[in-house]
């Protein structure tokens, strides 16, 4: 039998994608291993988001070479996607596979295919295929993929082409599947599962998805991604009001200075993120409220910076992901004057990035004697053995408990803080299983 590793990485969706190649190949008597020693192949499914990841992507390759000369290497992902010329001339895969052709990974290996790369825009419908054990504490489930937004830093709707849903009937039969084998929270994720349901004849939005979902068998759930114009007052009512919604959010803000916004071609400004984060926090009583935040953005004066500086300082939020802004070939952003030298993107980022910390340790302070339900992870966490798991609102919780917890749903109380700055101590005080 042939024998593969995977590897992966970026988004949550690219996990569970290679979830199901996994699944796809162990379906076809192939064998998974965690020793590059013994593979036969080696898949990368490739982030390409920005020109490190690219690097990563290079790097990763080229050391499974080296540790095992014979394996045969198989780039799919992003990168794969967007960069077939380039990977060509470089020569560095045996295999290139498409985002589209992920599910046709057997045929082309097994074909000898080195090249499988479709036109991404040429695909109109969702590519669905039924998954079963990820092997997590929680179950990803992918409800669309693409995207329509032509923010001029990114590439991604040209790695992933146009909105592409996934049916009401799909999505909550595979919930049903995950909680049936013992899942007690999924994850909805995609490219950019605020554009749910829009390419569908009769228009559907994201919360006609989630209102059927609410009568699905699965205990929580949460959200990925979404950006401001997309949770409207009524949206985050009907999740106010939800028994089986996490309240955490992950906001795509990119940014808090009106002229950077209209230079990235976001759809909302600095006033609306401020009025999103009051309600949020006005309806939910310890939301975790994430955000990504890239800094050193083409063009980004001192004085834009120090915009965006003063509003994440004043709002509510939990954490913020910092990024330094990357160009990238192909975008409208590439091309524009007055691009940020290096070293002040890492300067910009470190400021940004203290603010971030001093939130999160806010955000956990306040935690601190409270009470939530926590899902006990299969795995102790390794730096202290402790029993680990997340709150419905996102906090990381280190629990000193016996093994006969694991993969069980229980309600703790957060303590303090633990040795590691980003996990709190906690307690069990009710034992539901």
């Amino acid at each position: 039998m042939k024998k593969f590793l995977i590897k992966t990485l970026g988004c949550k969706t690219n996990q569970v994608e290679s979830a199901l190649i996994a699944e796809i190949l162990t379906n076809n008597n192939y064998v998974e291993t965690n020793n590059i020693k013994e593979a036969d192949y080696y898949i990368l499914n490739s982030c390409s988001v920005t020109h490190i990841a690219d690097n990563k992507n290079i790097a990763y390759l080229r050391r499974a070479k080296r540790e095992n000369p014979a394996i045969k290497t198989v780039l799919t992902g992003c990168m794969a996607q967007l960069q077939k010329e380039k990977l060509i001339k470089l020569n560095i895969s045996d295999f290139v596979i498409g985002n589209y052709e992920k599910n046709d990974i057997v045929k082309i290996i097994e074909n000898d295919i080195k090249y499988s790369v479709s036109d991404i825009f040429s695909h109109e419908l969702f590519r669905y295929k039924k998954l079963h054990q990820i092997h997590r504490t929680r179950a990803s489930v992918k409800i669309q993929d693409g995207c329509n937004n032509r923010c001029s830093y990114c590439t991604i709707p040209f790695a992933r082409g146009k909105n592409r849903s996934d049916s009401i009937e799909h999505i909550t039969e595979q919930i049903n599947l995950f909680a049936s084998e013992g899942y007690y929270e999924t994850v909805l994720t995609g490219i950019h599962i605020g554009q749910w349901g829009l390419d569908f004849e009769n228009q559907k939005t994201l919360m006609n998805l989630l209102e059927k979902i609410e009568d699905t068998n699965i205990h929580r759930y949460r959200l990925g991604s979404l950006n401001p114009t997309e949770l409207t007052d009524e949206f985050i009512d009907f999740l106010s009001q939800s028994k089986k919604f996490c309240p955490h959010f992950h906001l795509s803000l990119q940014s808090c200075c009106d002229e950077t916004l209209k230079a990235m071609n976001r759809p909302y400004n600095a006033e609306r993120i401020k009025e999103l984060v009051q309600y949020i926090n006005q309806k939910f009583t310890l939301s975790y409220i994430g955000s990504d935040i890239i800094a050193g953005f083409a063009g980004e004066t001192d004085e834009n910076f120090q915009i965006t500086k003063q509003n994440l300082e004043e709002l509510n939020l939990s954490k913020m992901h910092v990024f330094p802004y990357s160009r990238r070939t192909g975008t409208i952003a590439d091309k524009l004057p007055n691009q940020i030298d290096e070293n002040t993107k890492k300067a910009r980022c470190s400021i940004l990035q203290e603010i971030s910390d001093k939130k999160l340790n806010n955000f956990l302070e306040a935690n601190i004697g409270k009470e939530d339900e926590v899902i006990i992870e299969k795995q102790r966490d390794k730096h202290t053995n402790l029993l680990k798991g997340v709150t419905r609102n996102y906090v990381n919780v280190l629990i000193d408990a016996d093994d006969k917890f694991k993969d069980t749903l229980q309600k703790v109380k957060i303590m303090n803080f633990s040795s590691q700055k980003d996990k709190m101590l906690a307690k069990i005080i009710f034992c539901q299983n």
